[in-house]
């Protein structure tokens, strides 16, 4: 069968589930939109938060980023990995006991502050639309060249698939919708890296072929061969970094503490009927997690040899242009992959010195890996599935979180505490509607590659909401006016850091002009340390934080209790 009619199948046959499991899953209250009830079961909650978690940047692009990074990609892969551990072990039980379901609910109560509630309000949704445009432009990138569209077709059919469910179903529809999603992205991610791995090195578990020797008869090991290769090219050494020790510290940091204060992935544990359901649901979530991370350096590896051999031939002199394989012409078509003829030799070179001719975007690595490796139509179609189905997951939990930020945090806790339950519900989905328009313009129109914006939002959500949510936790002592104070600077700092290098002053966005030696994709950690400094400095110069909230602080430091995800 012709791939993309197999691609209208797969991928209308996961549509059709999520679609009808948020009909079966809608919301009819606002704690259905909003939390599912609190009755999720741990096991269901662990698959829903990993495939929240586990975004377009984990399917799509990480294992692209290791491709071309090599070492220097890990970063990636241990923050992301380190922070969720943070977050299982010191936040979800905690916020769980509070019993609040949105984090501005949780900072506009524990700082006894309307204004601390709107300051978060405004992070959250800033930190969420950063976020959100990494996935709008998973979902371009993959319809892009699977439905034959452009990017631009792409991201508007993600809108609306987006819409309906998240706007259907609330927190109840999506969450049963993430379960499928998940058991898709992970099907879709191993099926093929099963695949390739038996074929290159004859080891079925990917995991250890990305460490066994190949099965060309030359008896080299595949990291052996990369580097190699990687040399022979000009590129720097695969299994080398090339990154200061300090950047690496600093994005693996910001990422962790980025991780742990995302208010999409933090809503999750209220879902769930109890604190110890909340722990449960966390240890499931990392080992379903676990899955796809510990696959990607292999996926990463596998087809970066597959890539530069089938691009620069057996002989390595290049191959001809009209004798250019199928997956090349069919990227080609999207504009993710260019060539051009510098020497016109009339063939393709693949290098990283001034022999290179090729142009391919990083994005693509995952998606096209299984038509590097000549894979079977329906393995290329479930990988396509796969990707939707994590930048959609995604893209409906942040969603979510903007709507509920909108009507729940802003509209009934702060200028409308009058509204009826019904009319909280019209608003969160109206908030949700205007949200994937924007969402949808920043997939257009986005920032970087996948990857790279949603470092940037986690950098955003490190520098301003996980020192609240720390000290709000677990000291007695931070008030409402160090508080307010901490996010406002932080958020401020990285987010003016991160626009300079990016659009005011893109060309000097090198190592030589960044402050110490940090990237953009890491400045949201010294955010971090300027939001504690500030917030510890105005809470030692303003007034003591009252008896009752003192012992509030104290209740949630015990989490023993049920704690009731309320919605009022």
């Amino acid at each position: 069968m012709e791939l993309q009619t197999l691609t209208f199948i797969i991928v209308g046959l996961t549509f059709a589930l999520y679609i009808g499991i948020a009909i079966w899953a809608r919301a009819g209250s606002t704690n259905e939109f909003y939390v599912a009830g609190g009755g999720v079961p741990p096991v269901a909650n662990g698959m829903a938060t990993a495939a929240d978690w586990m975004s377009a940047a984990s399917f799509i692009s990480m294992a692209g980023l290791i491709s071309f990074m090599g070492y220097d990609g890990g970063v990636y892969l241990m923050g992301w990995t380190g922070g969720y551990v943070l977050l299982a072990l010191c936040l979800a039980p905690y916020l769980r006991k509070f019993g609040k379901f949105t984090v501005p609910d949780f900072i506009g109560d524990r700082y006894y502050s309307q204004v601390a509630r709107i300051v978060a309000v405004v992070c959250a949704i800033f930190v969420c639309f950063t976020y959100v445009a990494g996935q709008m432009r998973g979902v371009g990138v993959v319809f892009s060249r699977f439905l034959e569209v452009d990017i631009t077709t792409g991201v508007i059919i993600g809108m609306a698939i987006v819409f309906f469910y998240a706007v259907l179903g609330g927190m109840k529809g999506i969450t049963y919708t993430q379960v499928a999603q998940f058991c898709v992205l992970i099907t879709a991610y191993l099926v093929p890296a099963v695949f390739i791995s038996i074929m290159m090195t004859n080891n079925p578990i990917p995991q250890l072929g990305f460490g066994s020797t190949l099965n060309d008869g030359s008896g080299m090991y595949l990291l052996d061969k990369l580097d190699g290769l990687s040399t022979e090219l000009g590129f720097s050494q695969y299994t080398d970094g090339t990154k200061s020790t300090i950047d690496v510290f600093f994005i693996t940091a910001a990422l962790m503490v980025g991780t742990a204060g995302l208010p999409h992935v933090i809503v999750r544990f209220f879902t769930v009927p109890k604190v110890s359901d909340a722990r449960l649901s966390a240890g499931w979530a990392l080992i379903f997690i676990a899955f796809l991370y510990t696959t990607a350096p292999a996926v990463a590896s596998f087809a970066r040899v597959n890539m530069i051999n089938t691009i620069n031939g057996e002989d390595g002199r290049g191959i001809v242009a009209e004798q250019a394989p199928k997956w090349i012409e069919n990227w080609s078509e999207t504009g993710l992959i260019s060539w051009e003829d510098k020497n016109g030799d009339g063939r393709m070179f693949y290098s990283g010195d001034e022999r290179n001719e090729m142009k391919i975007d990083r994005d693509i690595m995952v998606l096209a890996n299984p038509e590097i490796a000549e894979l079977p139509n329906w393995v290329i179609a479930l990988v396509a599935a796969g990707g939707v189905a994590a930048a959609l997951s995604t893209s409906a939990g942040l969603l979510l979180v903007i709507s509920t930020s909108v009507s729940h945090d802003l509209m009934k806790r702060s200028l409308m505490p009058n509204i009826t339950d019904r009319q909280e519900l019209a608003y969160a989905r109206i908030a949700a509607a205007v949200a994937v328009v924007v969402a949808g313009y920043l997939g257009i129109n986005p920032p970087g590659f996948v990857a790279q914006v949603v470092a940037f939002a986690f950098g955003l959500a490190a520098s301003s909401f996980f020192p609240a949510i720390i000290m709000g936790i677990f000291s007695k002592r931070m008030n409402k006016e160090g508080a307010i104070a901490g996010m406002v600077s932080g958020i401020t700092f990285t987010a003016a850091y991160i626009i300079y290098f990016k659009f005011v002053n893109p060309a000097g966005n090198v190592p030589a002009n960044w402050w110490f030696g940090i990237s953009p994709e890491g400045i949201g950690t010294l955010g971090m340390v300027v939001n504690f400094v500030v917030a510890f400095v105005v809470s030692r110069m303003t007034a003591a934080v009252p008896a009752e909230v003192q012992e509030l602080v104290e209740q949630i430091r015990f989490p023993k209790g049920s704690g009731d995800a309320q919605a009022h």
